[in-house]
């Protein structure tokens, strides 16, 4: 079993860099079971708004193409994935965990996890899209994208964001469970019911024409910008 610990500035804030490493991290797995977590008392706190908000078309071009490989690899990786939820998972953060077999979130006092892009005003990359709808299906994933709320524990359970409320003890537990049934039927199962994320020539058009663009445009930036400060005032 391979431990994969999100871990940088801002609350394990999903920077190029730390996307980076993990997905590295992930491949050098190969078919061996991961447990994800985030360092300290956070899992996530989503996108590194500082860096974001740098970003021409080009940079972030490399930015939301990272997310994208990193979701897809969590997301088909065949062997069991559990996410262990320790803190803040939002955003970004959120959809990692969504990425992941089994999502175990802490019942500490406070945290939270939810999918709030749209209050945001910020539009889904397409494999994030998918891998959100699959894992969430229909009523729960319009009220969660919709609503943009974050969300404790037993709502988060509720709405499907996570399966269970615990601690790692019982995270790293269920990832046992799930690593002692036979690796090969494991993968092929998985494949059965999860298949492959993938874009439509028209999906990565509207994606490299449209929505990069849209990100890095001066009034985004000037938005992230404006989220930022007022976070740092918080």
């Amino acid at each position: 079993m391979k431990t994969i610990v999100l871990s940088a500035a801002g609350k394990n804030a999903l920077s190029i860099a730390l996307m980076q490493r993990t997905l590295q991290e992930l491949r050098d797995a190969q078919n061996e079971p991961v447990f994800l977590t985030g360092d300290g008392d956070a899992f996530s706190a989503g996108l590194n708004l500082k860096e974001l908000s740098t970003l021409d078309v080009d940079g972030m071009s490399t930015f939301l193409h990272a997310l994208e490989e990193l979701v897809k690899a969590l997301y088909e990786h065949p062997a069991p994935v559990v996410a262990y939820v320790n803190g803040h998972a939002i955003a970004g953060g959120c959809v990692l965990a969504l990425a992941a077999d089994v999502r175990v979130m802490t019942a500490r006092e406070g945290v939270r996890i939810g999918l709030n892009e749209v209050a945001l005003g910020l539009r889904f990359p397409p494999l994030t899209f998918a891998m959100v709808r699959a894992r969430l299906g229909t009523p729960a994933v319009e009220r969660v994208l919709l609503e943009a709320e974050l969300y404790r524990a037993p709502e988060a359970k509720a709405l499907g964001i996570v399966d269970v409320i615990g601690e790692e003890a019982e995270a790293r537990s269920m990832l046992t469970k799930l690593a002692g049934h036979p690796r090969d039927i494991f993968a092929a199962t998985k494949l059965v019911l999860r298949p492959r994320l993938t874009l439509s020539d028209d999906d990565r058009a509207h994606f490299a024409d449209d929505t990069i663009p849209y990100w890095a445009s001066p009034a985004m930036r000037q938005e992230l910008l404006a989220l930022l400060n007022r976070t740092k005032t918080r």
